[in-house]
C-alpha cells in the first residue's frame, strides 16, 4: 500500500495510492502474486514499480492482510488472500510499466476506504493513519491521573486545579522529529533523492531539535506541579523517544563514516520497519490526551512495534548471516563494516519497542 505523509507536522494528512484495475477499472492497490525466490514484501514493492511507478521503502512486516474473491481466466472465481505491505513512498516516476493500462490517484485514508470494494481493505486502510484521532491534536489542557490509588474525590479535585506543561505538544513535536529523522536515513539507505551528506546532515539537525524538546520536558517536569502522568513516566517515555532519534544519527555517521553507498537488502528491510515505527509512534501520541478514550488503539499501535522489533531481529540474523557467507572469507572488513552497520539498524529498532513499553504503562496506569 503505498503512502506518503503531506506536511511535517504531527497531524499531517496521509495518503494513500490507489490504481484502477485493468480490466473492470476498479479502484484496488498494487498487487500482484509472489515471485519465486524474492521475498513477499520485495514482491509487493516490484508490483508498486510496475504497476504504480511509485518506489520507496517498504516495511517487511505486514500491516495486514484481506480476502477477495478473483474471477480466473478459465471462468473460475476463486478466494485470494492478500498480504498488505506498507510502502512509504520517495520518488513517483513519470513513466512506467502499465502507465497506460492503469490511472493512479492520491486520495485520503477515507477516501480510499470508500473506494475500494473490499470491507477487510477498506478497514486496513482506515488503521493505516490517525484520521479519526485528529480531533484529540486539537484538545489543550491535559487529563489528571486517575490511577486505581488515588480516590474519585481526590481525582475530581485534581480536575479543578490549574493545569500546566504543555507536555502533549512536546510529546508530539518530538515525534515529528523522529519521523523526520527516520525518512531521511531512510533515503540514505534507498540511494534516493540528493546526495548522502544532505541526509546525514539532516538527521543531525533533527537529532539536535529533538534534544531541545527533550531538556525542555524534562525543565517542565521541575516546574510543574500537576502533571498529566507520573513524572517518570513522562521522563521515561521522552528519554525513550529520544533514544531512537539519537541511535539513527549514530547509524548515519557510521554509514557516513564507512562510506557505505551500497546496502543489503535486508538492511534496507530495517530501514524500512524503521520508518513504519516511526509512523506509529507519531500516531501515538496525540491519543496521550485522552488515554481512557484511545486505550484500545494504543494498544494496537505498541503490539504492533513489539512484532515489528521482532520481525527486525529475525532480518538482523538473516543479514549478518549472509554478509558472513558472502564477505567474511575473503573481505573480513566488508564483513566488519556491515556488522557495524546491523548493529546500530537493531538498536534503533530496540529503541521504539522502549517507546511501546513506555505507552503500555502509561496506559495500564491511566485507562
Amino acid at each position: 500500500m503505498p503512502y506518503r505523509v503531506d506536511g511535517p507536522s504531527i497531524d499531517a494528512p496521509v495518503r494513500v495510492l490507489l490504481i484502477t484495475s485493468r480490466e473492470n477499472k476498479r479502484w484496488v492497490i498494487p498487487k500482484g502474486n509472489p515471485t519465486p525466490g524474492m521475498a513477499i514484501h520485495a514482491a509487493a514493492a516490484l508490483e508498486a514499480d510496475e504497476e504504480a511507478g511509485v518506489r520507496g521503502l517498504v516495511c517487511p512486516t505486514p500491516l495486514g492482510s484481506y480476502r477477495y474473491r478473483k474471477r480466473q481466466r478459465n471462468g473460475a472465481s476463486l478466494m485470494v488472500d492478500v498480504d498488505v505491505f506498507p510502502l512509504s513512498v520517495n520518488r513517483e516516476l513519470d513513466n512506467w510499466k502499465e502507465q497506460a493500462e492503469r490511472e493512479r490517484r492520491w486520495v485520503s485514508l477515507s477516501e480510499a476506504a470508500e473506494m475500494v470494494e473490499e470491507p477487510d481493505l477498506a478497514d486496513l486502510i482506515r488503521s493505516f493513519g490517525p484520521t479519526e484521532f485528529k480531533a484529540a491534536t486539537k484538545r489543550l489542557g491535559v487529563i489528571a491521573a486517575t490511577q486505581s490509588r488515588i480516590s474519585p474525590m481526590f481525582a475530581w479535585f485534581q480536575r479543578l486545579l490549574p493545569k500546566q506543561g504543555n507536555f502533549f505538544e512536546m510529546f508530539e513535536a518530538h515525534a515529528v522529529t523522529i519521523v523526520s529523522a527516520a525518512d531521511a536515513m531512510a533515503r540514505l539507505v534507498a540511494g534516493e533523492g540528493g546526495t548522502v551528506n544532505d541526509h546525514v546532515r539532516e538527521v543531525i539537525e533533527r537529532e539536535h531539535d529533538a534534544d531541545n524538546i527533550t531538556r525542555e520536558v524534562l525543565k517542565t517536569v521541575r516546574e510543574t506541579f500537576l502533571t498529566p502522568f507520573d513524572r517518570s513516566a513522562i521522563t521515561a517515555l521522552i528519554g525513550s523517544m529520544d533514544d531512537t532519534i539519537d541511535e539513527m544519527q549514530a547509524a548515519v555517521l557510521a554509514m557516513d563514516l564507512y562510506e557505505v553507498r551500497d546496502f543489503d537488502q535486508e538492511m534496507k528491510d530495517m530501514a524500512a520497519i524503521i520508518v513504519d515505527a516511526a509512523r506509529l509512534t507519531a500516531e501515538a501520541m496525540p491519543l496521550l490526551r485522552d488515554v481512557g478514550r484511545n486505550g484500545a488503539r494504543l494498544h494496537e499501535l505498541t503490539e504492533r512495534l513489539v512484532r515489528m522489533e521482532s520481525h527486525a531481529d529475525e532480518i538482523h540474523r538473516a543479514g549478518l548471516k549472509r554478509a558472513f557467507t558472502q564477505y567474511g572469507p575473503k573481505d573480513p572488513m566488508r564483513f566488519s563494516v556491515a556488522r557495524e552497520i546491523f548493529k546500530h539498524l537493531e538498536r534503533i529498532v530496540d529503541a521504539f519497542e522502549d517507546v511501546a513499553n513506555e505507552i503500555d504503562d502509561i496506559v495500564i496506569d491511566h485507562a
